[in-house]
């Protein structure tokens, strides 16, 4: 049976229900939630109030970063030249929904909220990721490794701002942070340049001012 090719009006679409996926529906994650594992009770460890309320908004950064994420692998995914670089953008969004899902299954646990800006990050990175996507393939996934870089030394020192008792917002992040380097690791095999510094400073800065916003906001 021949492939069938979608149309320009097709792709728009099937854009348009990505992002309303992500920033609407519940994420569903393919594998197991690791505060549950960080809890074997099966409840949620209560905190202090203030406890609580940091590591919501720490949570909550993290979220509004797999917001992000999803967009800049979707936009890459879209204008890649390669197909199999388009698979690796894809499988890694793949892997960042469990991230969406275990970030969002925490957030609800200390009775906090998902950032009101998410709109507006999906967006920018779905830019950014489509403009480094149609550059070319090393671009882009000079891009992931970078990102992945900097997402790395993000949730390490989140890891250092948590409450010393919140094993199961740790276990979340120990194993973002795993899956990050993976990602970045793999985005370097397939080709990825490194890319200028002040193209590194440029997604620093954006991404403190991602940090900040969501923090608050």
């Amino acid at each position: 049976m021949p492939q069938r090719e979608f149309s320009l009006s097709d792709r728009f679409l099937g854009e348009i229900d990505k992002a309303i996926k992500v920033l609407a529906a519940p994420a569903r994650a393919a594998r197991p939630y690791p505060g549950a594992v960080a809890e074997p009770a099966g409840e949620p460890q209560a905190l202090p109030a203030d406890e609580a309320r940091l590591a919501a908004r720490l949570m909550r950064v993290n979220h509004a970063g797999e917001v992000a994420a999803q967009g800049l692998y979707q936009g890459q995914a879209l204008t890649a030249r390669n197909g199999a670089v388009a698979a690796e953008m894809r499988q890694a969004a793949a892997e960042e929904t469990d991230h969406l899902a275990w970030c969002e299954q925490r957030l609800a646990e200390l009775g906090g909220r998902t950032s009101v800006l998410n709109p507006l990050w999906y967006a920018g990175s779905y830019a950014i990721g489509a403009l480094a996507g149609a550059i070319s393939d090393r671009v882009s996934l000079g891009f992931v490794t970078e990102t992945e870089r900097q997402v790395e030394s993000h949730l390490q020192g989140h890891l250092q701002r948590l409450p010393a008792g919140d094993t199961a917002s740790r276990a979340v992040l120990e194993q973002m942070k795993i899956d990050e380097i993976r990602h970045g690791a793999k985005a370097g095999a397939l080709g990825g340049m490194t890319l200028p510094a002040p193209v590194q400073a440029a997604m620093r800065l954006t991404s403190r001012l991602m940090t900040r916003g969501s923090y608050w906001a």
